[in-house]
């Protein structure tokens, strides 16, 4: 395993600095999904949800939660995001919505956790409008399915 970098020779979180670090374009994407009844899903494919339009207000909220990462999660760098698509697709079969998100950047670190993020947050805004239908829903699957750039090289699932 890799040493942990966020912490110092004495054990002490810090932030890691990439001065030293070469500037390259970065990529990241993670996954996510909401499981729930196939009637909830249903208020999504109606368009009978009473708090609106489900995924374009979670598609909004994961590009918002990429660009805030670094005020949500102590150790990240601030980063300037050149593009975030966060696509949601209704899965009959789950029964729910998967949810794809992608960050780019050319910077000196990498964007996992913007991506995370992105797709954490638009899973986190499809419980919220749905929550008052079903409050069972799980937020399942969450990870990073691809990085690439910078010195680790590229990580792929099940490359």
């Amino acid at each position: 395993m890799a040493d942990l970098t966020h912490f110092d020779a004495q054990g002490h979180a810090h932030m890691v600095d990439v001065s030293d670090k070469d500037v390259t374009a970065r990529v990241a994407v993670a996954t996510s999904a909401v499981q729930m009844l196939a009637e909830t899903l249903a208020l999504v494919t109606e368009q009978r949800a009473k708090k609106g339009d489900v995924l374009g207000v979670a598609r909004l909220a994961g590009i918002m939660g990429a660009k805030r990462c670094a005020d949500l999660i102590p150790l990240c760098h601030p980063l300037p995001i050149t593009k975030v698509v966060v696509d949601l697709e209704v899965d009959d079969t789950l029964p729910g919505i998967r949810i794809r998100a992608e960050v780019r950047t050319t910077g000196q670190t990498g964007v996992e956790m913007e991506a995370l993020t992105a797709a954490s947050v638009a899973a986190l805004t499809v419980y919220d409008m749905l929550k008052a239908a079903e409050k069972s829903m799980r937020i399942l699957e969450t990870q990073v399915v691809l990085k690439d750039g910078g010195k680790s090289g590229r990580y792929e699932v099940g490359a």
